[in-house]
């Protein structure tokens, strides 16, 4: 899969892209942008996560955020996506659903419109309303794009379909 970054925003190159297992993202080498390195020490990623999580009280989800979107990553925490944003924008996060120890997101199947998401990050909290949760083609990165109001999107797998994700948009809850 193909991400050119350029001025905080992303300029998709399709090359036979799609979001597959493990959600790896690398960018265009022939850019001149050097690829992104995914993989992190595990202290790093532990460190950090104490202070980034994510809790949905409709699923009873309360679950560690560690960067990057592998199945190393994935296996232990809700990954997030490298070349979104992580505060101001659109929050893009991926997780395994069935057949591994931590299935964060096996229930966001069943999120419905007016749901809560609390998201933490550092010293602070956002809370987000469910607005969306559909079914799209795994060639679909639309939902990766930022956003001029605060979302979140949350990315899983769907059983028996390999060409498809579940994708759940929520926006910021300004009450």
């Amino acid at each position: 899969m193909v991400i050119n970054i350029f001025n905080s925003h992303f300029d998709f190159s399709f090359r036979k892209t799609v979001l597959k297992a493990g959600f790896s993202i690398n960018s265009d080498s022939q850019s001149g942008i050097e690829s992104v390195n995914l993989i992190q020490e595990d202290n790093t990623k532990k460190e950090k996560a104490k202070d980034w999580y994510l809790e949905i009280p409709a699923v009873e989800l309360n679950a560690s955020i560690a960067e990057g979107t592998t199945k190393e990553v994935m296996d232990q925490f809700i990954g997030h996506f490298e070349q979104s944003k992580k505060w101001v924008g659109n929050v893009c996060l991926a997780a395994h659903n069935r057949g591994y120890e931590n299935n964060y997101f096996s229930e966001i199947k069943t999120l419905k419109e007016g749901d809560k998401i609390i998201y933490h990050y550092k010293d602070s909290s956002r809370e987000y309303v469910v607005e969306e949760n559909c079914i799209i083609q795994d060639t679909d990165l639309s939902c990766l794009e930022d956003t001029k109001d605060n979302t979140i999107t949350l990315i899983t797998c769907i059983e028996n379909e390999p060409n498809y994700r579940r994708c759940v948009k929520a926006i910021e809850n300004k009450k």
